[in-house]
């Protein structure tokens, strides 16, 4: 049996935190707080994110459980295979891929709006084409291809550096909204009363929260990096489930306080019908002229970067956990011989969404909606494998499975809970008439993506049928499918 490269145990519990909330709050949380109110109004949102971050801890009792048990790179994937066997997991990690690469790609260009609105004259260089009603400049591409390169690089010199310097944005994310959000309220111009009408008239206060509930799984995503990152904890994997609570509760939060900070400084109303391309830094700015853009600015450059970070370790974790099965190239599954990184995995990130800055934003924004179906698809995967996992009593069969298996009823019906909300959120993006249904776009290019991923199961499906069981168990757990029982036997597979 060839040898299974092994990530180094290097993660410390602060810097774990940092990659789950620094990854769920990116460019979002800075740039959308208006086209969120033009949806849902200032309470809708607040209302609609917290329940969302609720329903989120709710499945993150699945995580938790199977974080402790399976440290292993790879998160949905491997969690995947080892309660629904190898195709299964195929599907979902292939998903899961989309989803973290578009989330990279949306937060490099990101930096591109910033720079069109702080320094237009800079980077509205360079006329291309306009694609999707987005004009897109030379000067945009480079401004999001650097960040992409940099970034790149910092994953590449190690988890302990990329760890720590997202534990430092974070810092510097939280006291800049928090200091932002401040100082919007006290202004003189400010009032509490702007943020009327609470939700949004035409379709009223239900509808109005269900339809920011529907984009929770996009909003939340990035507490599920702690996952992809536990085969590199250099502490018990049982704190996972408490940094994921930290986490969604920090992102709460936030997305509450820059919600407010947008809506107190002028009737909300007004910031939707003036149709600015950025309308939380009209808002800000009207309030603060160049001194508040400057702290807004330095929040939502924090915000990026930590999407930026967090989402390289998620997505190389991902394609390194596959590429270790044999799903992907071999190469994948190989390690950075001096820094110890899956460097293929950050390098083929890097290469693809490099390529996204060229199709303009509006399109990017199309990809990323469709990617909240592919996270939603690993939630359910995840809350469903840790669902036949738990069990209700000891007279339960437990015998098959017992190292994974565990009697908690308690922890059972959360798992269940998590199910059903994962169902939720995806009949929420699929049904038409739902608050939170796909766009044509989206479902365009759902489609491609799922036409991509069949003709290349097509290509390696005879060649990863073909991996032993005991052999593909080595290579997915580790020192974990050592326990004859530790895994599913045969019957599980499909």
């Amino acid at each position: 049996m060839e040898k299974r490269e092994q990530l180094t145990k290097s993660l410390k519990p602060h810097w774990v935190w940092a990659i789950a909330f620094g990854s769920a709050i990116g460019w979002g949380a800075f740039v959308l707080p208006v086209d969120w109110m033009a949806t849902s109004g200032p309470l809708g949102v607040i209302i609609g994110y917290s329940i969302g971050a609720a329903l989120m801890i709710i499945i993150g009792v699945s995580y938790g459980y199977l974080i402790e048990r399976l440290p292993v790179s790879g998160g949905e994937f491997a969690y995947t295979y080892v309660g629904l066997g190898r195709f299964h997991a195929f599907f979902c990690g292939w998903f899961l891929t989309l989803g973290y690469m578009s989330i990279v790609a949306l937060n490099a260009s990101a930096l591109a709006l910033l720079g069109k609105f702080v320094l237009p004259s800079v980077i509205e260089q360079g006329y291309m084409y306009t694609i999707a009603g987005w004009d897109v400049y030379i000067g945009e591409i480079v401004v999001a291809c650097i960040a992409l390169i940099a970034f790149a690089l910092v994953n590449i010199r190690g988890a302990s550096l990329s760890g720590f310097t997202q534990f430092i944005f974070c810092v510097c994310l939280l006291g800049g909204v928090i200091l932002l959000t401040i100082a919007m309220i006290l202004n003189p111009s400010s009032s509490f009363s702007n943020m009327q009408p609470l939700f949004k008239p035409e379709i009223g206060a239900i509808s109005s929260i269900i339809a920011i509930v529907a984009i929770a799984p996009w909003a939340y995503i990035g507490f599920d990096n702690i996952p992809q990152a536990a085969e590199e904890f250099n502490f018990t994997a049982k704190k996972s489930f408490k940094l994921i609570v930290i986490a969604l509760l920090c992102s709460a939060l936030i997305y509450a306080l820059t919600t407010i900070a947008t809506a107190v400084g002028q009737p909300w109303m007004t910031s939707v019908e003036a149709g600015s391309a950025w309308g939380t830094g009209m808002v800000v700015e009207n309030a603060y002229g160049t001194l508040g853009i400057i702290l807004l600015a330095f929040a939502l450059m924090m915000g990026v970067f930590t999407g930026l970070n967090g989402f390289y370790v998620s997505t190389s974790r991902l394609l390194f956990a596959m590429g270790r099965a044999k799903v992907l190239p071999k190469t994948f599954g190989k390690l950075n011989s001096k820094y110890k990184t899956p460097q293929t995995g950050i390098l083929f990130t890097l290469l693809v969404t490099m390529a996204a800055p060229f199709f303009g934003r509006e399109v990017l924004m199309w990809i990323v909606d469709m990617s909240s179906l592919g996270v939603t698809i690993a939630y359910f995967y995840a809350c469903f494998v840790a669902y036949r996992l738990f069990k209700w009593s000891a007279k339960q069969d437990v015998s098959r499975n017992h190292r994974f298996s565990f009697v908690s009823p308690v922890r059972k019906l959360f798992s269940l809970l998590g199910v059903i909300s994962s169902i939720g959120f995806f009949l929420l993006l699929v049904t038409p008439g739902s608050p939170g249904f796909l766009s044509t776009p989206s479902w365009i290019a759902l489609i491609i993506w799922v036409l991509l991923g069949a003709l290349f199961f097509a290509i390696r499906f005879k060649n990863y049928r073909a991996i032993p069981k005991k052999e593909l168990d080595y290579l997915v757990l580790g020192d974990y499918s050592r326990d004859e029982s530790a895994v599913r036997d045969g019957s599980m597979e499909n």
